[in-house]
């Protein structure tokens, strides 16, 4: 089994773990609630997908350098990680503080420090890596921000319209979530052009 096989049977069982955790702490009376749930739940399904992704992607979906790679997830991983865990802490700290303002403002953006240092790792690996590589993560981005902008904008007509509701701050909690899946997705699609 290649190494990239191994590292997306890993993330599968990883999200498949994380999903079967979360739903087992609440059947045993855990004080996990609905929010806590989905989050989990949420990350999880993510976990699964980009194994799945990982899985079906072309070998040569990535040209990046062994180098690059490892600066990559040095840099990335720990943000990602410290986002999961300021979001708990964060939505935590929301339930039980109600004054004053400022401070439950400063709490609810708390997880976006590590998204920014995650989008920093990212940013620089792009500027890293060689022509054709940026060409497919370039085409990849553009097609996940064009997919879900599209798909934000006929939401917002349909709840114009008073044809779905869906609350705000669910809406704009998954945008970026759904355009990294798209990415994702996106990105073997693109490669699999290039290969």
């Amino acid at each position: 089994m290649t190494r990239q096989r191994r590292i997306a049977l890993a993330l599968c069982l990883t999200g498949l773990a994380l999903v079967a955790g979360a739903w087992a702490a609440r059947g045993l009376g855990a004080p996990i609630g609905a929010t806590g749930l989905r989050v989990v739940s949420g990350a999880g399904a993510a976990c699964v997908l980009a194994g799945l992704l990982a899985w079906w992607s072309p070998e040569a979906c990535d040209s990046a350098t062994p180098a690059q790679r490892q600066r990559y997830l040095h840099a990335f991983l720990p943000a990602m990680a410290a986002y999961v865990v300021v979001l708990f802490a964060s939505v935590w700290l929301l339930r039980r503080i109600d004054d004053p303002v400022w401070l439950r403002a400063l709490i609810a953006l708390t997880p976006v420090v590590p998204i920014v240092l995650a989008l920093r790792a990212v940013v620089r690996y792009i500027r890293e890596i060689d022509e054709l590589q940026q060409r497919i993560e370039l085409e990849a981005v553009s097609i996940a921000t064009a997919l879900v902008s599209l798909a934000y904008l006929a939401a917002g007509f349909l709840q114009l319209a008073k044809l779905i509701a869906v609350p705000a701050d669910i809406a704009m909690i998954w945008v970026f979530p759904l355009i990294c899946l798209c990415y994702g997705i996106a990105k073997v699609l693109v490669a699999r052009r290039y290969r």
